[in-house]
């Protein structure tokens, strides 16, 4: 009798256990055959596909590369390795994609995928990562896509789309995060975008006209830099939260917004623009920031410096229209090591105030070259190249320089 029980529970474990480790949905699984039929690996020592063997008993939850499952259902699907020295895969994403319909997280490593998203995606209404970057992919981003109610992150970054960013953007209500740098993106940016949005990156594409007139007020990263857009900085003032901004390589101009100053926005990329106007005169931070970087070069700001920026551990303000002399702050936070670079180059300085013999820290990369002093304190060891191999500018633009 006891022999009888003991088989009647091995039995009814055995049952029970093959319950809990139910084979993969057969949906999912054709899914996954049209999704590896379309994709291939670029030789290389580490081969993706190597672990999906279809003919194999094995169950693809449990034993293929970058799939994730819950409940017998694909939940995340990543393809490709992900590493460094691994050159990715080929081919197409198939819109079989859109079959695996418990999807939340799509990732596609570095590769070179070419063709388009395919626009099914947008009935997985369960996504919440979309990350395709760095592939060869082309044609518009997909209107589908912007329908998705979950969608949290979308990156579609280094690729080759074209178009224009679709106006609904901000239906997202759950988006924080939106990547579309590097691609050939053209047109306006919308005036709306969701707002809970966190970070916000379209740079390095074709975009023109102006800054929306009002940004999510949520926004603590901001780049629209290496485009092709103009008008004025209007509605930076709201965002008191950014803390990394990149206008830079545009056609902005006007004047720079005062509230731009300040300790919180701790990278300020406004360079290669026609901004005008005088540096800002905010108060001087409280403290220094370490890591902070603020880069106003080549524009064509005028008037003299004042203190606001003596906190900046890299100040870029070479290549401008600048006049009078260096206030003696910046040369103590060089001295003292909060500022490590200053570059003032390609100006009208008119003095910088070290004491002869004062040594600088080898740490600190200073540039005053070609401005207006008759013998700069500093030579040109610090330069870049870029700077040329002038130390001061000829006489005879300095006396008929008028601000």
């Amino acid at each position: 009798m006891a022999k009888i029980c003991n088989f009647f529970f091995i039995f009814t474990f055995f049952i029970l256990s093959s319950e809990s480790e139910a084979q993969i949905d057969p949906s999912d699984l054709a899914a996954l055959r049209l999704i590896k039929n379309s994709l291939t690996d670029v030789p290389s020592a580490a081969r993706f596909f190597s672990t999906w063997n279809f003919s194999a008993a094995a169950d693809p939850c449990a034993s293929f590369a970058g799939v994730t499952c819950s409940a017998s259902r694909v939940t995340i699907l990543s393809l490709g390795t992900g590493m460094a020295d691994s050159p990715g895969l080929a081919g197409t994403l198939s819109p079989a994609v859109a079959q695996l319909t418990e999807l939340t997280q799509l990732i596609l490593f570095a590769g070179i995928v070419t063709g388009p998203i395919p626009a099914q995606l947008g009935s997985l209404q369960s996504l919440r990562v979309i990350a395709l970057t760095s592939n060869r992919l082309t044609g518009e981003i997909p209107a589908s896509i912007f329908r998705l109610q979950n969608l949290h992150t979308l990156d579609l970054s280094r690729n080759q789309l074209a178009g224009n960013l679709p106006p609904a953007i901000d239906a997202l209500p759950r988006l924080k995060v939106l990547v579309l740098a590097s691609n050939r993106l053209s047109g306006q940016m919308p005036r709306h975008f969701p707002e809970n949005l966190l970070h916000l990156d379209v740079g390095g594409n074709l975009l023109s006209g102006t800054l929306p007139p009002q940004m999510p007020a949520a926004l603590r990263y901001l780049s629209a830099g290496n485009n092709l857009m103009s008008g004025e900085l209007n509605g930076m003032e709201s965002l008191t939260s950014l803390a990394y901004l990149d206008l830079s390589m545009n056609k902005f101009s006007g004047p720079i917004p005062g509230a731009l100053i300040r300790p919180a926005l701790t990278s300020l990329f406004l360079q290669r623009n026609n901004l005008s106007g005088r540096v800002p005169q905010s108060q001087p931070w409280p403290d220094s920031v370490a890591g902070s970087t603020v880069d106003l070069s080549h524009n064509s700001l005028t008037g003299e410096l004042s203190a606001a920026l003596i906190a900046a551990e890299s100040l870029f303000l070479n290549n401008n229209l600048l006049t009078g002399g260096v206030p003696e702050e910046y040369v103590a936070s060089v001295q003292r090591g909060t500022m490590k670079t200053l570059y003032l180059q390609h100006n009208y300085i008119t003095g910088f105030p070290i004491r002869v013999g004062s040594a600088l820290p080898d740490t600190a990369a200073v540039c005053v070259s070609y401005n207006c002093m008759d013998a700069p304190p500093l030579g040109l060891s610090a330069c870049p190249a870029s700077a040329g191999d002038q130390i001061s500018r000829p006489a005879y633009q300095c006396s008929g320089f008028h601000n």
